[in-house]
């Protein structure tokens, strides 16, 4: 089994909370006072990250990349987001440089994707 097929379940299921963590985190942005912009921020990332992972799952016998692009994707809004959840709510980050190394990764990921589109499955 290949780390495309191995990897699909875990996109949907980031897919599913990533987008139900946006709603949220833009609920609490739009009612919640404080900074509200940090919520607005990781409520941002999460519901630019949850279709694009969606798409991944859709199209991991298409593209050989989808688990890196995915893993990375992953891993990076829950950092970035993560970060910036936790300096909203507890006062403090989740350590130093989180938000811009999850930030990264999430740009890493989407170079991923365009690698995907040179490295093409055959068919």
């Amino acid at each position: 089994m290949s780390l495309n097929a191995r990897l699909e379940p875990v996109l949907y299921l980031f897919a599913g909370l990533f987008g139900v963590a946006g709603v949220a985190l833009a609920a609490v942005a739009a009612h919640g006072g404080g900074q509200a912009s940090l919520a607005a921020s990781a409520s941002a990332m999460c519901l630019a990250h949850a279709p694009a992972l969606l798409a991944l799952a859709f199209g991991t016998t298409r593209l050989n990349t989808a688990w890196l692009a995915g893993f990375l994707m992953i891993v990076g809004t829950l950092l970035f987001a993560g970060d910036l959840v936790s300096l909203r709510f507890a006062g403090s980050g989740l350590f130093p440089y989180a938000a811009p190394t999850g930030g990264w990764a999430m740009m890493l990921g989407w170079l991923a994707v365009a690698a995907g589109a040179v490295l093409r499955v055959r068919a």
